[in-house]
């Protein structure tokens, strides 16, 4: 059984890191605020719809302020008179409860999924007697990534069709249209429209304009009484898509979905903070609902298109999280069709040898600009196949894996290429960061890695391995020469990337300042555990065990691998403040989640009977589910004690691999 999170307090655990919590709708668009009802960041809002291009995600319905009638005629907040009771998270869905007089109300927030539509619901808990209740909607157009100043629209225009009520604001922007439903003798009082000025704190925390504006046309009002719900329905959808679901099958619908995402994972997913994380998982796996081209085209090829967000609030699609994710998000919980149209898709998008780095939001087109996308690829693929055997799949994807080979061995863009004179992958391109380690503010590439980075290196024998033997199963002519190509690079890796000093692996070679010593670095990073984890591991096995260790002594954390050794020039402690400053310490110290995972693969390769250990090092994590992203795991954490919870509070690649490995290790590993 799933695992119910309770929280009685608003408080933090941390104060720099505001619990949050997430509802998304399957398409991108999703719901979120602080438990506390604080509207912090830009991409806070109760209805955030994802929109076909060239809009893309839209914060529509920004806030929604409760207030109950008093006797007297008076009004109090429901937020901020009333005592917070407690925060509930069952099923992956949350409530909170409020004590306002003699009163206890609960709200409620649900998404239907693959809808544009939020219902927030208030109903009474043990009272007697009904209460006035008042909901005054707040709004402000505007992108997802606009600063909070920026609206789309200078003004608003409200029509009201009987008990519709629309918002618009230009034939090129959506509308916002709302009802109330779950009881008679709803009224909306238009007030003439009213201003509230906000301060977004964690955007100014974070060196952005943090000062936005948002209007109001009116309230509603509605008697919430002991036995029935009062829901405000906020949509972007048509009306006869608003109105084909109630806010009682809406959460019937939504509870009974989640809970056949929990019945059809692995047996080792379906309870505990495995379960939640099945939850945590189908946040991400969405239909792109902003490639319309791309949806109609699998539509008539018989398939249908699923993509995965690398993270919330602000991320977008992209290529690497995605085939670092897919086994965690998919494989693991039973969603192998999703997984075959999210591989489908992104073969399609394949330019010059690369598939995309992301997908910007409101654009149908991708951005090439990575070395290493395409070769995770390979990885996602072959985990695929190992679970389904899908020939047909594969049969599609021979062709343009050979082409993806030949215009790495021949050259592609931004200055990927196989060395002749070694076999190894070399990358960069000025201006570019084409590696996982990708921070960059403005011209300063912070990690630029340009050379043969030891990672892209692992993964490129992982893939001509993994091809070789593809072709080999199919009898083509082409296999022998793919498998020279693997061994030379693995000749080459092996004689190049130890580290004799230090006993471990250079994390680039060859690399911006030339040719031979001058050009390697031998920065301590946790780069080098692929080597050893991957399918087809590119590192002779007698070294295996001095990487490991380490890893574990110098990197390991109890929520991730850090970025860089402690003691190396660069290291940074702390992942704080503006943008510059963040981006300084994104990949220098500060902690990663998911590298957890390919850690675990590599220590049961060194110690495949110490199982046990191997579970524990995701004993932190279970925590972590009460903190930030409450019942999902941050992007990055601070690289000392207390580890703080930093980045996207819900991150793709983080929950699939803490969740791929709550599953491995369950049990005896599995000999591939």
């Amino acid at each position: 059984m799933v695992d119910v999170i309770r929280l009685t307090r608003d408080e933090n655990p941390v104060a720099e890191a505001p619990r949050e919590w997430l509802v998304t709708n399957g398409l991108g668009g999703f719901a979120s605020a602080t438990i506390s009802g604080a509207i912090t960041r830009r991409q806070h809002g109760f209805l955030i719809a994802a929109l076909p291009a060239p809009l893309g995600r839209v914060v529509m319905l920004n806030d929604l302020e409760a207030e109950i009638e008093r006797a007297d005629g008076s009004t109090a907040s429901v937020h901020q008179a009333g005592r917070f009771v407690g925060f509930t998270l069952t099923m992956g869905l949350p409530s909170w409860r409020y004590e306002i007089d003699d009163l206890t109300i609960e709200k409620s927030v649900v998404m239907p999924a693959r809808h544009n539509t939020v219902h927030i619901s208030f109903r009474l808990i043990g009272a007697e007697r009904a209460v006035r209740l008042r909901l005054r909607p707040f709004i402000n157009f505007r992108r997802l990534e606009a600063p909070v100043n920026e609206p789309l629209a200078t003004g608003y225009t409200l029509a009201v069709q009987g008990r519709r009520y629309e918002v618009t604001a230009g034939p090129e922007l959506p509308t916002l249209r709302m009802i109330m439903a779950g009881c008679e003798g709803a009224t909306f009082t238009a007030d003439g429209g009213s201003q509230r000025e906000g301060l977004f704190a964690i955007e100014e925390q974070r060196g952005y304009e943090a000062h936005g504006r948002v209007w109001s046309p009116g309230y509603f009002a509605a008697e919430l009484r002991p036995d029935c719900h009062v829901t405000l329905v906020a949509s972007a959808d048509a009306w006869h898509s608003i109105m084909a679901v109630t806010p009682e099958h809406a959460r019937e619908f939504e509870s009974e979905r989640r809970r056949r995402l929990v019945a059809m994972s692995a047996p080792e997913a379906r309870s505990g903070v495995a379960g939640e994380l099945v939850l945590a998982a189908d946040n991400f796996i969405i239909t792109p609902i902003c490639r319309i081209a791309d949806i109609a085209r699998a539509h008539a090829e018989g398939d249908d298109v699923r993509t995965i967000i690398a993270g919330y609030h602000w991320f977008t699609d992209w290529g690497r999280d995605t085939m670092i994710s897919l086994d965690g998000l998919t494989l693991a919980t039973g969603r192998e069709a999703e997984a075959k149209w999210i591989l489908r898709d992104f073969a399609h998008h394949v330019r010059d040898g690369l598939i995309p780095n992301m997908f910007p939001d409101g654009d149908t087109k991708g951005l090439y600009h990575t070395a290493d996308a395409t070769l995770w690829f390979f990885h996602a693929l072959a985990r695929y196949l190992a679970r389904c055997d899908d020939q047909q799949t594969l049969s599609i994807m021979r062709p343009i894996l050979k082409d993806i080979v030949r215009h790495h061995l021949e050259g592609t863009r931004f200055g990927i290429k196989v060395d002749p004179r070694d076999g190894l992958l070399v990358q960069g391109a000025d201006g570019y960061q084409l590696t996982w380690m990708d921070a960059k503010v403005g011209d300063w590439v912070v990690t630029p890695r340009r050379g043969k980075a030891v990672e892209i290196n692992a993964l490129w024998y992982n893939a001509l391995c993994l091809l070789a033997g593809w072709l080999r199963a199919a009898d083509d002519s082409e296999a022998g020469e793919i498998a020279a190509h693997a061994e030379r690079a693995r000749e080459s890796f092996n004689r190049r990337f130890w580290y004799d000093k230090g006993g471990h692996l250079y994390d680039v070679v060859d690399g911006e300042a030339g040719d031979g010593e001058n050009g390697d670095d031998a920065s301590f990073r946790p780069n080098q555990i692929f080597a050893i984890a991957l399918d087809h591991p590119v590192l002779d096995e007698e070294r295996w065990a001095a990487v490991v260790d380490g890893v574990r002594e110098r990197l390991l954390t109890p929520v991730g691998l850090r970025s860089l050794a402690p003691g190396e020039p660069d290291y940074k402690p702390r992942y704080f403040g503006d943008l510059r400053a963040r981006d300084a310490a994104y990949h220098q110290g500060t902690v990663w989640a998911w590298l957890i995972g390919p850690f675990i693969d590599a220590w049961i390769k060194v110690h495949p009977n110490d199982i046990e250990t191997a579970r524990g090092f995701l004993a932190g994590f279970e925590a972590h589910l009460a903190e930030a992203g409450i019942g999902s795991i941050s992007e990055v954490f601070d690289a000392e004690p207390p580890f703080t919870p930093r980045g996207c509070i819900a991150q793709a690649w983080s929950v699939a691999e803490v969740l791929r490995c709550l599953v491995k290790t369950a049990g005896p590993v599995k000999t591939a």
